[in-house]
């Protein structure tokens, strides 16, 4: 076989590798678009025919209270969050909170019983943040959660701790090759067991500082406009097998194939997925990096920061979290009428973005 024959063999294999998200089992392909645009979507044939325990949808602990009556910060004490909804309200909300987050350890994985408006466990504290994160991301964030929304549910899945989550790396030796590989050659589940960099998430999704994920450009030679190099884009791979392996779906669900960089080819859920890569960085920057002074060492990561969430968190191998069943309309505390003005804000741009993050 001819050197040239065989390298584009290879390339073939490659692209369609990539393209299928890389994962074994029996697909099935649907086409959309025109013929000849390469904008096919693969699934697991498996994934259609059960829904993963994972992602089935809890029921409200209770018929939902009347709206009225007193509120809650009149009735109790300490309530800086959800004071502005009402007693029966606010009763209700913790009862489905308990029973998404600790519930076996039930109220008093957060409260003292013995002084419930007392803040000396941590984990008060950190509910009350994560209420804050919640409903900023219902207000703030439709631009990625449309009005679909999340609860507490939607990470925590019955867990005190989320499953889903990283920390900044531990640093190795960088006198050697071994002590210090730059998260390469160590396949995690996170970005699809490949031989990419594993550290991708410190560098795009730690906080509104987080590098602008670039790969591709217009120029073709490396100048001040065009300063991507090749190991930079290792990088970025990495992070779009772990975005592929978190929704269930391969590089056309947003991209397409004629162009990966081209906003006008591409489809409307690459919009989705720029806000969202920009939400959790705000989530781990804003409201859980925040956290860290308060976290006891055992819920820390080897580096000293707390434990962050990425894609998978919340999707869990769907492209829709909880297959798109919408949690957040029977807890509408968790999503109050009037707009939060926090950092957290992003205007909606105009028109479609111009370049990734």
């Amino acid at each position: 076989m001819k050197p040239n024959l065989m390298l584009r063999l290879g390339a073939v294999l490659v692209g369609a590798a990539l393209l299928s998200a890389c994962q074994l089992g029996t697909k099935s392909a649907k086409q959309y678009g025109y013929r000849g645009t390469g904008m096919d979507q693969i699934t697991l044939a498996a994934a259609n025919k059960k829904i993963d325990p994972i992602n089935v949808v809890p029921p409200p602990p209770y018929d939902p209270p009347k709206p009225g009556g007193k509120p809650a910060r009149e009735a109790y004490q300490n309530v800086q969050v959800l004071g502005d909804i009402s007693e029966d309200e606010f009763s209700y909300t913790m009862a489905a909170i308990t029973q998404w987050i600790a519930p076996e350890q039930g109220c008093n994985y957060c409260h003292n019983p013995a002084n419930m408006a007392s803040d000396e466990l941590y984990t008060k504290k950190v509910a009350r943040r994560m209420l804050q994160m919640t409903r900023n991301i219902n207000t703030n964030w439709t631009q990625h959660v449309k009005q679909t929304g999340v609860t507490c549910y939607t990470c925590h899945r019955g867990q005190a701790v989320p499953t889903e989550n990283w920390a900044l790396p531990a640093k190795g030796n960088p006198d050697t090759i071994l002590g210090n590989r730059h998260g390469q050659n160590a396949p995690v589940i996170a970005t699809a067991y490949s031989s990419l960099p594993n550290t991708a998430f410190a560098k795009y999704l730690l906080n509104a500082d987080s590098a602008p994920i670039r790969v591709q450009s217009t120029y073709s030679h490396p100048s001040r406009l065009d300063k991507t190099s090749v190991m930079a884009t290792e990088g970025t791979y990495s992070l779009m097998m772990h975005t592929s392996t978190a929704l269930g779906v391969n590089c056309t669900f947003c991209h397409n194939a004629g162009s990966f960089q081209a906003w006008n080819m591409s489809t409307p859920k690459r919009v989705g997925a720029w806000y969202g890569y920009r939400m959790v960085r705000n989530i781990n920057g804003e409201y859980i990096g925040s956290l860290a002074s308060v976290f006891p060492k055992h819920r820390l990561g080897p580096m000293g920061d707390p434990l962050k969430v990425n894609c998978t968190t919340c999707h869990r191998g769907i492209n829709k979290p909880l297959g798109g069943v919408s949690m957040v309309k029977d807890y509408p505390a968790l999503r109050p009428t009037a707009p939060m003005v926090t950092a957290a804000a992003a205007p909606a741009p105009a028109a479609a973005p111009t370049k990734m993050p």
